[in-house]
This record gives C-alpha cells, sequence and structure tokens, in this order.
C-alpha cells in the first residue's frame, strides 16, 4: 500500500485542485457555485492526477528517464516495488474511474444539452489521453517537450474555466486571466521538476524546455512564468475592481518569490526536490487567498 501511495504522489494533488480551486471561487464570486459540482470535479480531478502519475512513473522507468542514474525520488516499477503489467492495470482503472467520475459531473452539471455535452466529454477524453501519453506510449510528448503546453492547457484554461462553466452553465472571457495565472504557475512547478533532471533527462532523450535552454536560460524562464501569473491576476483585479480585498493574493507573492530564488541559487537535486511540494502548496495558497479576496 505505502508503494502505491508514494506512485500516487500525493503532494502533487494541491496542484491539481488549484485550478478547479480558483473556478469554484470565480463562480462562487458571481453567486453560481454548486457543492455538487465541486464534489465531482475533485473527484475527477484526483483520478486523472493519479492517472498522470502512475503513467509517468510507467512511462519514465521504460523510457529510461527513471533509470539508475536518476537523482530525483525513486519511481515504483523503476525501483521494481511495482510491476509494469500492476502499473498498466492500475492505469486503466483510474482511466475508467475518471471517466465515470467525468460523465457523471456532465450529467449533474449540463445535463441532456447536447452540444455542450459532447463538447465537454471531448475534453475530458483529451485529459485522460493527455494524462497517459505525456511519459507512456510510443511517442510520448513529454519527451518532445511538449509537456508544458498541455500544463497551461489542462491545469489552466481547461481547468478554470471548465470547472467556472460547470458551475455556472456560461462563459466568462475575463477568467481567461485567473486561469492563465493558474497555469503558468503550474507550468511552472513543471518546470522545477525538469531543471532537476536535466542531466538524467537528457541522457535518455527526453527534450524538456531545460534540456532544450540549458540551466541558465531554464532559471530565466522560471522567473518569466512566475511573473507573468501574478501580472494576470494583477490585471484581473484590476479590470474586475470592486474592493481592497482583491489583492489579498499578493500575501503569497513572497512564497512564489522564494521558490524563484531556491530554483536560481540550489543546482542539487536533492536541494532542489523539496521546492517542487513548496510550489504546488504555494500556488494553493495563491489561489486560496485570491479566491477568498474576491468573496470578501
Amino acid at each position: 500500500m505505502r508503494d502505491w501511495i508514494e506512485a500516487a504522489r500525493p503532494r502533487t494533488l494541491p496542484l491539481a485542485l488549484a485550478s478547479i480551486g480558483m473556478g469554484a471561487f470565480l463562480a462562487a464570486s458571481a453567486g453560481h457555485f454548486r457543492w455538487e459540482v465541486l464534489v465531482l470535479t475533485v473527484l475527477t480531478t484526483i483520478f486523472l492526477q493519479v492517472l498522470s502519475n502512475f503513467a509517468n512513473d510507467y512511462g519514465d522507468s521504460i523510457h529510461g528517464a527513471d533509470g539508475s542514474g536518476r537523482e530525483g525520488p525513486q519511481r515504483a516499477v523503476q525501483s521494481g516495488a511495482i510491476s509494469p503489467a500492476a502499473m498498466r492495470r492500475a492505469m486503466s482503472i483510474f482511466a475508467l474511474l475518471s471517466f465515470v467520475s467525468g460523465v457523471a459531473l456532465l450529467l449533474i452539471s449540463i445535463r441532456w444539452n447536447t452540444l455542450v455535452l459532447i463538447i465537454f466529454l471531448l475534453l475530458g477524453l483529451l485529459a485522460i489521453a493527455a494524462a497517459i501519453t505525456y511519459t507512456a506510449g510510443r511517442k510520448p510528448y513529454g519527451y518532445a517537450g511538449l509537456g508544458d503546453i498541455s500544463v497551461l492547457i489542462f491545469f489552466g484554461l481547461v481547468g478554470v474555466m471548465g470547472s467556472f462553466y460547470l458551475h455556472a452553465t456560461f462563459f466568462d472571457s475575463l477568467t481567461i486571466l485567473p486561469a492563465l495565472s493558474c497555469g503558468l504557475l503550474s507550468v511552472a512547478v513543471l518546470n522545477v521538476n525538469n531543471i532537476r533532471d536535466i542531466k538524467t533527462d537528457s541522457l535518455a532523450g527526453k527534450r524538456s524546455i531545460p534540456v532544450r535552454l540549458g540551466r541558465n536560460r531554464a532559471v530565466v524562464y522560471h522567473w518569466l512564468l512566475l511573473s507573468l501569473g501574478i501580472l494576470c491576476s494583477v490585471v484581473y483585479v484590476l479590470l474586475s475592481y470592486n474592493t481592497a480585498y482583491q489583492w489579498i493574493f499578493l500575501l503569497s507573492v513572497p512564497l512564489l518569490v522564494k521558490n524563484g530564488i531556491a530554483v536560481q541559487t540550489k543546482t542539487k537535486a536533492a536541494e532542489l526536490d523539496p521546492y517542487l511540494k513548496q510550489l504546488a502548496l504555494s500556488t494553493l495558497i495563491y489561489v486560496l487567498t485570491f479566491g477568498i479576496g474576491h468573496l470578501l
């Protein structure tokens, strides 16, 4: 059981929940929050994140990124704690759970609006496919350096704007700004992971953005992600300003700055690894302060 829990990587869940939390807060501030939608979006998101983590564990092990020279935390398939066959079965189970939970969510929220139902169903299937094929499959897109784009889309635009729609059943074009904030900060978490693994990823042929840029430019890219994430929220507040409470989210900015400094100064994988969790939690705190500020 401990091996499976470690393979599920619970420390990644705060980041996964941040985007749907942002969507729920925005819907609540507009007077359209629904508890049943929140519960099912949380369940679906957790299932998708665990599926992604299992697929990442499996894919990196079979493609060589999680070989004996890995400097980050040891993975379950790599270490032999979980067999590849068992991991494939677990991936199938969580793909099914994600699908069932997602369909239930759509039926409760959208009901029988056929066109919208089809669109969201396709988005759900794409999310499942993206979770699996990031590092698994014959041509994993994470090895081509496309993981950042996928994270921006699913942890940002789809996660925030999609969850807002499921609560409110309409789109608000202005929500693209907090959606981009969540997406950019989520990409920054992936960037910390990829900077940590530059050496082993390069040897395995995994052409992540930090591998392509080199460490120094990847650090500049990291500061850019953090800065643009904050800027999008600032612009949103300026365009939707009602009360000074909306600026509460700025209290969490020092946590993001701390992460940027750590990424810039800590060059050893073991020293950098804790800042993956730190940034994931900081992103969740960022969302909570942003959301609470818009409810006050």
